[in-house]
């Protein structure tokens, strides 16, 4: 193996590091367009962490939203569940 290399051309790595490269870029474009469609890139999923302990503790509108992303996030659980549940109930 080390003769093959040696007997390359000079600048072959450049073209090594060239498809390295591309293979990342293609590689985290597809992990990114995945958390898109998995609605991974919500910026509401602060409000997940405060329960009704909190209340006296938080704004009343951001108590208010709190409650809304939650109610939301329970809707979404429940989609991808069903959707989880159908594509099992269609594979078995």
């Amino acid at each position: 193996m080390g003769n093959y290399l040696e007997s390359l051309p000079d600048g072959w790595t450049i073209y090594l590091w060239l498809v390295i490269g591309a293979l990342i870029i293609i590689t985290v474009l597809y992990w990114i367009r995945w958390g898109a469609k998995n609605e991974q890139f919500d910026e509401d999923i602060k409000y997940v962490l405060f329960t009704e302990d909190d209340r006296e503790k938080m704004d009343p509108a951001e108590y208010a939203k709190s409650r809304e992303v939650i109610k939301a996030q329970y809707a979404s659980r429940e989609r991808f569940k069903a959707k989880d549940a159908e594509r099992n109930k269609q594979g078995a």
